[in-house]
């Protein structure tokens, strides 16, 4: 398939999924599943870093506005843009990116997957509560959110790349 379609295709499924099915939920004690950052995990290392920051900025903007959350999940998935490419050098793998292949869990691995993602996912999640309780007294609360809300949309996200992404064919 095309990758501007797939992309265009993934970008329509993470913004309905998450408006429309997600942001209704709430798992207790202010967990939220968040899985829409793996939209721009998984776009390619090698893109532009001004594309990716688009690409956020446009998702993330998009969310906001169907959520009334006033740019959390914008600068939030920003955050998540900016810090990608910092993140995914600091994992890479010995013989460097493919340069065909996506960072998906197929591809990379679980270990990496969980330490690239994982961070960035914590990062992401931590900017969110922080600037929406926005309060410092409320620190201990908002890591309570932030460790169950990235285990949560960790395990989510984990599952719809078995789910959705084919496993690459051996040769």
């Amino acid at each position: 398939m095309n990758t501007i379609l797939s992309h265009g295709l993934r970008f329509g499924f993470f913004l309905l999924v998450q408006v429309l099915i997600l942001n209704q939920i709430e798992i207790g004690v202010g967990t939220q599943l968040m899985i829409y950052p793996l939209f721009i995990a998984l776009l390619p290392v090698e893109m532009n870093t001004f594309v990716s920051l688009s690409f956020a900025f446009t998702l993330g903007v998009s969310i906001d506005a169907m959520s009334n959350t006033y740019g959390l999940h914008t600068s939030s998935l920003l955050v998540f843009a900016y810090l990608k490419p910092i993140v995914y050098s600091a994992f890479a793998p010995r013989d460097g990116y493919d340069q065909v292949s996506e960072t998906n869990i197929h591809e990379m691995g679980l270990s990496w997957f969980l330490r690239s993602f994982g961070l960035l996912l914590l990062i992401h999640h931590l900017w969110f509560f922080t600037l929406e309780m926005f309060k410092l007294n409320e620190i201990l609360f908002v890591l309570q959110k932030t460790i169950l809300s990235v285990i949560m949309s960790f395990i989510v996200c984990i599952l719809l790349q078995y789910l959705f992404i084919r496993k690459p064919k051996e040769t």
